[in-house]
This record gives C-alpha cells, sequence and structure tokens, in this order.
C-alpha cells in the first residue's frame, strides 16, 4: 500500500474536495521532491510558513542544537532559555509597544487566545470582523471569519459578532471607480456597523492587514486613516491578525508597518519558525497583564525547539534583508502578471499583493467580472503537470496564490510566471 492509498484508508481527509497528488519526500530551497525524484517549484511554500526557504540549515541546526539540550519542559511550568530570548526578539522587532507574548502551537490558537485577552482587558464581549476574512477553524475563529464556506455545519458559533466590509475594491459593495473612496466608505461603515450591530459593548475590532484565504485583498492606506480615530472613538482595542502576512512576506517585518498601525494585540504563526510548529499572540504590557492566574495555558506552547528554530529564522531573515528582497521581487512579478493573456477564455481580472503575497483574480469576462473558479482550479492542475505549485483562494475560489519561499531566485519566479502563461494557454 503506497503512501496515496494509506491517506485514503486512514487519515481523514473527508474536509477536502481532493488533495494534491504530490508525495513530499523532502524539500530545499524553493522545491519539493517526490520519493521518485520529481522535483516540484513550490509556489506556496507550504501556505505561506517556510520564509526562509524549505531544509534552511541555519535553522536545523539551530533546532538540532536545541534537541540535543532539551525538547520539553512545559514552558508555562518552567522557564527555558529560547522562549525568553524569542519573546524579547519579538517585543524588538514588532511594531509600537508590543511587549509580552504568549506562545502556543498553530494560527488559530494565537488568533482565539488574542480574543480572549481583548475582552479580558477591555471588559466588554463583542467583536468586529471582516467580510471574506480567515482567522481560523476553531469555534471562536471561525465566528469572527466571514466566509460561510468556512463555516459550513460547524454551528452555532459564539454570539457578539459583526461584520464590516472588507476593503476590497475589485468587488466593492459600493460600487465606487476610485480604490481611495471604497477604502474611506468601508472604514466609515464601520460606524454604522457599531451602531446598528452590536450593543456597544465591542471589545476588539480584528483584520489581516493583508487578507490572504480572502484573495490577497490589499487595503488603501485611507481604510485605516478612517478607522483608527473611530475605534479610539469607541474604546475599541486593535487585533492585527499577521499569522500569514507576518516575517518578512509582505516586505515588511510585518503588514501592519506598511499603514503604521500599532495594535494593541498582534498573533503571529506560520514563518515564525519557518516549519516548526510554533505561534503566539503579543500584546502591549498593560494589555497582557490583564490575564489573571488559571486564564491561560499552553502544554505545548513555547517548546523550546521551535523557539530555537524560531530565533534562527528572524536572525536569517534580518541577516539576508528577505523584506527589502521580498518588496523588490514582488513589484517585479506583480508587473509580469499583469501582461498575462487569456486569450478571451479567461481573463485577468485583477492583480494584487504586497511583497510576495500575491493574488490574482481569474474572471470569464473583465466586463462582467463573473468569478473563474472552475477555470482556476483547472489552471492550478494545469500548472502542477507543469511541476508548479500554487494555492487557490478567494471567496469564489478564482484567486492564484503566489506566495513562494521568500529565498526564492529570480529564475524560479520567471519560471513561476512562464509556467502560469502557459497554463492559461492550455486551459
Amino acid at each position: 500500500m503506497n503512501t496515496v492509498e494509506k491517506y485514503r484508508k486512514y487519515v481523514n481527509t473527508s474536509f477536502l474536495k481532493a488533495m494534491e497528488p504530490v508525495v513530499v519526500e523532502r524539500g530545499r530551497g524553493s522545491s519539493y521532491v517526490e520519493p521518485d525524484g520529481t522535483e516540484y517549484l513550490d509556489a506556496f511554500s507550504g501556505i505561506s510558513v517556510v520564509n526562509c526557504g524549505h531544509g534552511n540549515r541555519e535553522v536545523l541546526e539551530a533546532a538540532k542544537a536545541q534537541m540535543e539540550k532539551l525538547v520539553h519542559c512545559c514552558s508555562y511550568v518552567y522557564h527555558n532559555i529560547p522562549m525568553a530570548d524569542l519573546a524579547e526578539k519579538l517585543a524588538q522587532i514588532t511594531p509600537g509597544r508590543l511587549q509580552k507574548t504568549f506562545f502556543g502551537n498553530g494560527g488559530a490558537e494565537a488568533v482565539e487566545g488574542a480574543l480572549r485577552l481583548a475582552k479580558q482587558y477591555t471588559g466588554k464581549y463583542e467583536f468586529i470582523a471582516l467580510t471574506h476574512s480567515f482567522h481560523g477553524r476553531s469555534l471562536a475563529t471561525l465566528s469572527v471569519t466571514g466566509n460561510a464556506g468556512r463555516k459550513k455545519g460547524g454551528g452555532p458559533y459564539i454570539p457578539g459578532v459583526a461584520f464590516a466590509p472588507a476593503p476590497y475594491h475589485y468587488r466593492s459593495p459600493f460600487a465606487q471607480k476610485d480604490p481611495k473612496m471604497t477604502a474611506s466608505l468601508c472604514a466609515r461603515y464601520v460606524e454604522e456597523v457599531i451602531g446598528t450591530q452590536t450593543s456597544s459593548r465591542v471589545a476588539a475590532f480584528i483584520i489581516e492587514p493583508v487578507m490572504g484565504e480572502g484573495g490577497i485583498i490589499v487595503p488603501e492606506p485611507e481604510y485605516f486613516e478612517e478607522l483608527l480615530p473611530i475605534l479610539k472613538k469607541h474604546g475599541i482595542a486593535l487585533i492585527a491578525d499577521e499569522v500569514q502576512s507576518g516575517f518578512c512576506r509582505t516586505g515588511r517585518m510585518f503588514a501592519s508597518e506598511h499603514y503604521g498601525l500599532e495594535p494593541e494585540i498582534m498573533a503571529v504563526a506560520k514563518g515564525i519558525a519557518n516549519g516548526f510548529p510554533l505561534s503566539g499572540f503579543i500584546a502591549v504590557e498593560e494589555v497582557a497583564d490583564s490575564f489573571t492566574p488559571g486564564d491561560h495555558l499552553s502544554t505545548f506552547g513555547g517548546n523550546p525547539v521551535s523557539c530555537a528554530a524560531a530565533l534562527a529564522s528572524i536572525a536569517f531573515m534580518e541577516r539576508e534583508k528577505l523584506a527589502e528582497k521580498a518588496a523588490v521581487k514582488g513589484e517585479r512579478v506583480m508587473e509580469r502578471l499583469r501582461g498575462l493573456n487569456g486569450r478571451g477564455k479567461i481573463e485577468v481580472g485583477e492583480v494584487r499583493g504586497r511583497g510576495l503575497m500575491i493574488g490574482v483574480e481569474f474572471v470569464k469576462s473583465r466586463e462582467t467580472k463573473e468569478p473563474a473558479g472552475e477555470q482556476a482550479g483547472r489552471l492550478r492542475a494545469l500548472a502542477r503537470e507543469r511541476r508548479v505549485l500554487f494555492g487557490l483562494g478567494g471567496y469564489y475560489g478564482n484567486v492564484i496564490r503566489i506566495q513562494p519561499p521568500l529565498t526564492v531566485t529570480d529564475d524560479e519566479l520567471d519560471r513561476v510566471m512562464k509556467v502560469l502563461q502557459e497554463s492559461i494557454d492550455a486551459l
């Protein structure tokens, strides 16, 4: 029985439409390799996780060295050195006054903890999130996720969550031609949401500074210029969900920096440890200290091996200037992507992104903007046949997501764009 057959028989994958027919034995740089030696260019980096590249030697050596010393001690019963050092480093590199981190294992755990902390600090219990958002697959994180397709069959969800329109200009409910006006109107509508959908007990507003699963939606600066005064007026804390957009992915260490955001709480995961399981939520001191004994804990959070890997990852990012490189490479890629030609069969509706967090929204017609979800799925399969792996997202499943390791070379990016055009031609 081969690996694929074992998956079918023993692994619960019934929640998936289909798995990619790829068996990954090893990874190096920007590539996955199957047992028979077939190599794929990974243009999705394990859903935006291995920012420093597969098999990064510095990260592996740091993890190995820590494994020889200590694998587990429960980092909230006893002190361990890597977790303390990592918490200090995060306080140094995150925006504003963010200072104290609680460490967990995955993104949903970090976001759920951030929601819990916001309620504890403010004494309030409601949240505002965005349509098209995605924050995780636990009960609380699905409750603040603005996509019914991700929530099917999991309710009832937690009460007290209201949704404001995402600053998604291409499909704006306000039908504005000017993206800045769309951003402004979406932000102002938060005031309407507070007045009509809540009981004025809003603890926090949660947002992905660049929205990932929703189709790589990038707010205009005007959105936050209008939003922040509204939040301040109503005493609402800001939670930045940087699970996917953090650690140099968007051309800055954190996407919040593009907008000058200084959130009270920030959730991080994915790229933090280059594939080792680790997450966290970091808060300003007075917010973090609102937890009291018994309010929170994690058995495996702050695992010393994962923390050592994270410290090595961040050191590599800073030394190799991955944020700056992602910004330059991303602009070049997006410029090329805007020239893709669908020859009337499928059209590029919009290319969006920051750094190497890029989405290409495909439509059947630029005039009607009818989503080309089925065609985008076929594009992804055709690209896989040509040994390039893309992600797929967006509310309509029509956005090809390009999020390669930040160590990707220019030649590899040329191949990504060449294969995408070839796949469009084949379709």
